[in-house]
């Protein structure tokens, strides 16, 4: 059985624009390449994982998000396929949700269709949609402190056994 890595996009990978469609938008966030390098090193299987619902907002399109994940991993320039799976999940809020966060879907398919390893899995990200998701699957999660919400933002929360990090360096600094 394998490990993965389940990756939110805006605010953990790529600084959040809010909507963002521009390729040319796109900005890695400091220890992004470094840090996926290394979890690829030691073995570990990596998803994309972002709600999208700019998409059904009708802000952008389908493609113009593709897009978006094409700059980003042409930005990190590791080997392709940079993803084992990709899910943009474009629903709103509002809408019934089916793969938008919390929502472990994604990563509940993602397991069953690639043999991973449940104890080796961890949802990183920067978002309580993002922990919520992670838990929900019954994997481990890994919360960013490097936007939204700060280490005692994130601490309020009080979701068991949460590791926070400061940015995905740190992080990917854990990893074994």
């Amino acid at each position: 059985m394998s490990k993965a890595l389940f990756l939110d996009r805006d605010g953990t990978l790529i600084v959040d624009k809010h909507y963002l469609a521009d390729p040319a938008g796109v900005e890695l966030l400091p220890g992004v390449v470094d840090g996926l390098r290394r979890a690829r090193d030691l073995g570990y299987r990596l998803f994309l994982f972002s709600n999208q619902s700019g998409v059904s907002r009708g802000y952008y399109t389908l493609e113009d998000a593709l897009r978006v994940n094409d700059r980003m991993e042409k930005l990190i320039g590791l080997p392709a396929p940079l993803f084992d799976g990709v899910c943009m999940a474009t629903e709103t809020p509002d809408q019934p949700m089916v793969y938008r966060k919390p929502s472990p879907r994604f990563i509940h398919e993602m397991i069953a269709h690639h043999t991973l390893d449940p104890q080796q899995c961890i949802m990183v990200g920067d978002r309580e949609t993002d922990i919520e998701a992670g838990l929900a699957a019954g994997i481990r999660a890994a919360a960013l402190a490097n936007g939204k919400l700060t280490r005692d933002a994130w601490a309020r929360f009080n979701f068991p056994a949460l590791a926070i990090h400061d940015d995905f360096t740190a992080f990917a600094a854990t990893l074994r």
